[in-house]
């Protein structure tokens, strides 16, 4: 049974991204948290683990990519109409350094909402156990809103 809201609640941009992000069998896996989501803007954590590492014990780049991808993608999940999803359609990514211990924090900002297209960036910085950070990456993206097709 399917229960419907008594109320017409515009979802806060939070909630939506919220639900969204709880689907992310990916970023489940890696142990990653929504820290927040405002109109424009999204901070995605990673806590460093054996799951996100490469050879020499260092945040592995598909991880940090994967996590200012998302960052950014729910960025712009934020301005993209309702009953929509967001689809990467490209991005770009520079590695500034490599890190280990600690966590990977990933901020995602919309440079242009259009009606076709949203670009998006992303900063990914380090955050020591000692609370230093190290910038590690950064991220221009092209995404595109889709039809959704859960509820």
């Amino acid at each position: 049974m399917t229960l419907v809201p008594t109320s017409h609640h515009a979802e806060t941009p939070l909630e939506r991204v919220q639900r969204s992000f709880e689907r992310q069998g990916l970023m489940q896996h890696w142990g990653a948290r929504l820290q927040q989501a405002v109109a424009g803007h999204c901070v995605i954590t990673l806590p460093y683990s054996d799951k996100v590492t490469q050879q020499q014990g260092a945040f592995h780049g598909g991880a940090m990519g994967a996590l200012a991808d998302i960052a950014a993608g729910y960025a712009a999940l934020t301005q993209a109409p309702a009953g929509s999803e967001v689809v990467t359609v490209e991005y770009k990514i520079n590695f500034l350094a490599s890190c280990q211990g600690g966590e990977l924090r990933a901020t995602g900002r919309v440079v242009k909402a259009g009606k076709r297209i949203i670009v998006t960036s992303a900063e990914v910085t380090h955050i020591a156990e000692d609370g230093r950070e190290t910038a590690c990456a950064v991220l221009q993206q092209t995404i595109m809103p889709v039809h959704k097709t859960y509820s």
